[in-house]
């Protein structure tokens, strides 16, 4: 008669899992094709580039997004054509509102040409500030984790400026409130 009840399997399943965090290589994924987690050292260095990299606000300016390092920051990467940005907007601007008393910082960056940029937020409105990049905003997101270089595409980085998770396509709001309570 067998007495193995499994438990030496399923704590080398927990020795594996164990050392594959631990190598940061590779990035745990959290419910499906929920938030990614644990971004390799590359993506680190390019959201520590992230900071000084010159985006175009608002108002046609140069800017840098230097002024919101050492606080936790959403980044989401949007194009006013792409129809899932479209729909997660209202939720990006609620959590937003949600989350700034706890001093979480969102910010839309535009892969997008500064017209349409303008001309969708006349008829959107978004609770958090919006810098433009460009269609070279897909370079920026791709170093950054978006493997297929697809819009949206979703940062979260601690007020250490790591990368805590990534998120491709559209976002879900109770998934991304888990991820920013986590921080």
């Amino acid at each position: 008669m067998n007495t193995n009840t499994g438990a030496p399997r399923i704590l080398n399943l927990k020795k594996i899992f164990a050392a594959l965090l631990m190598a940061g290589g590779s990035l745990l994924v959290m419910g499906g094709a929920g938030m990614a987690c644990a971004a390799p050292v590359a993506q680190q260095a390019s959201a520590a580039r992230l900071w000084a990299t010159p985006l175009m606000d608002l108002n046609g300016k140069q800017q840098t997004l230097a002024a919101y390092k050492g606080r936790p920051v959403v980044v989401n990467f949007w194009a006013s054509w792409c129809g899932p940005c479209v729909r997660e907007m209202p939720a990006l601007s609620a959590l937003h509102r949600e989350y700034a008393r706890k001093g979480i910082q969102f910010i839309g960056i535009g892969v997008d040409s500064a017209e349409n940029v303008h001309a969708f937020l006349k008829k959107v409105h978004v609770s958090y500030p919006v810098y433009i990049a460009g269609f070279g905003g897909t370079e920026i997101a791709r170093s950054l984790g978006n493997r297929t270089g697809g819009l949206p595409f979703t940062i979260i980085m601690d007020a250490k400026g790591a990368i805590r998770a990534t998120k491709s396509g559209e976002i879900r709001p109770d998934e991304l409130r888990r991820t920013l309570n986590a921080l």
